[in-house]
């Protein structure tokens, strides 16, 4: 392993999950935190900590500067970026490539090229890969109105230059755009510096299923099959699974071909996931985009594949060896995440922080749970909510299932409030037993009856 020392620029589970990846590789992790995480357990686990800012995200985990001359001061020869923060800022690439840092990621001109989703779309359209019918940017209001009639509603209106649902919206008839467009633009403007929009077909019996790649910067890139992340609320991940049972496997096999067309077309160096939209009712798959990242639910496909994605980016990172052959990486058993959260589910979703007073996290066999919290940690108000990752595994989706059940079942959380509870009410619906659901049954069909009952 070339890479000797690498600074981990995140926070929470993902940082603890880059420290343990390194640590099993021989490489001494730098933990750089904010005035909050002084004491967090990734700052404790590390071989040095830099305090780089007080609490607030722009003054400490945002700023790329700061976290790039943390990384020259400690004699870092690497930089793991996790998931979030700058983890997808082409910023962060370059100043590393500028100061002799390998960042642990694909090069910083593919992260600014396929970040743009219009310009990801122009990609993913040159290397034959099927898209969702949409439009190029919309400018206006007028122009909007005139590309809905062309697709016919309903349709979707996203920002051109983000994801995780700003900017976004549903609109079925034409009053919808007029009462949205402006507000969405500026929401995205607001977010990511761009109020760029663009239109596409809204797909209504949809699932969103992605598919894990890591490529060796030379045009190979290999796939460790896909995941289901289905189970959503305003677009944001809630429960993902691997593989996408519900899905034939031909199509699988054109879903897998198409990501690894995509990124090998660019040269893709380190770990990736394209997202396709899975038309279910026309049995067809559309490419949404393509994030430049480890992402937050790498861990289930980890267990039906039987490799750590973390030590193999920084293998990839560090040239230490090619990539496994396809017919190396053989997806076996089923695997589900959930993400659990310090947020009030009942009250819609409030935030919850504060100290946690017991911590008791399922154990047995086909458990892992990713976390940075234990009793007497403070969870702070100001990043993320996500406190851990429970993850299951068993031989077939309905084992898992039912392991599932009785993990959630057993994990205990005293001192603020999770969304545990609407977790194992999800798990414990027939239709998510019996596989049958899309990305807005959650917000359709399970969450106001959950709150109904727990008001």
């Amino acid at each position: 392993m070339t890479i000797k020392r690498t600074l981990v620029a995140n926070r929470g589970e993902i940082a603890v999950r880059v420290i343990r990846a390194a640590h099993a590789l021989g490489i001494e992790a730098v933990q750089v935190v904010s005035a909050a995480d002084r004491d967090s357990e990734a700052a404790r686990m590390a071989d040095q900590v830099v305090v780089i800012g007080p609490a607030p995200s722009k003054q400490s985990y945002l700023n790329a500067g700061l976290i790039v001359h943390a990384a020259k001061q400690t004699g870092c020869d690497a930089l793991h970026p996790g998931y979030g923060f700058l983890s997808e800022r082409a910023e962060l690439a370059n100043l590393c490539a500028e100061n002799g840092i390998t960042f642990v990621g694909p090069a910083a001109e593919t992260i600014g090229a396929l970040g743009d989703k219009l310009r990801s779309r122009a990609i993913a359209a040159e290397a034959g890969v099927p898209l969702v019918p949409g439009t190029d940017k919309i400018a206006s209001i007028t122009a909007a109105h005139k590309a809905a009639e062309k697709l016919g509603y309903p349709v979707l209106m996203k920002a051109s230059a983000g994801g995780g649902g700003r900017g976004m919206f549903v609109a079925r008839n034409a009053d919808a755009i007029t009462a949205s467009f402006d507000a969405a633009s500026t929401e995205a403007e607001e977010a990511f510096g761009d109020g760029t929009l663009y239109m596409e077909t809204y797909v209504e019996n949809a699932r969103h299923v992605e598919v894990q790649a890591v490529g060796d910067g030379k045009g190979r890139v290999v796939h460790f099959g896909e995941r289901d992340c289905s189970v959503q609320r305003r677009y944001q991940k809630v429960i993902e699974e691997a593989p996408c049972a519900l899905m034939p496997a031909k199509l699988r096999g054109e879903l897998h071909e198409s990501a690894v067309k995509l990124l090998s077309s660019m040269k893709y160096l380190n770990a990736g996931t394209v997202e396709f939209l899975y038309d279910v009712d026309r049995q067809a798959i559309y490419f949404i985009e393509v994030n430049t990242r480890i992402q937050v639910e790498h861990p289930v496909s980890e267990q039906v594949t039987g490799f750590d994605l973390v030590q193999t980016q920084f293998r990839i990172a560090g040239g230490e060896a090619a990539l496994p052959r396809q017919d190396q990486i053989k997806v076996g058993r089923h695997a589900i995440e959930c993400r659990i959260n310090a947020e009030d589910a009942a009250r819609n979703f409030m935030p919850s922080p504060g100290r946690i007073t017991r911590w008791s996290p399922p154990r047995g066999a086909g458990i892992r749970v990713d976390s940075h919290c234990h009793d007497g940690y403070l969870v702070p108000p100001y990043y993320d909510s996500m406190i851990a990752k429970l993850i299951v595994t068993a031989d077939d989706r309905p084992a898992c299932v039912e392991r599932l059940q009785r993990a959630l079942a057993n994990f205990e959380v005293e001192g603020l409030t999770t969304n545990i509870p609407l977790l194992r009410y999800i798990v414990a619906q027939n239709d998510f037993a019996q596989n049958r659901f899309h990305t807005k049954w959650l917000e359709q069909s399970v969450l106001p009856a959950f709150q109904q009952d727990h008001v």
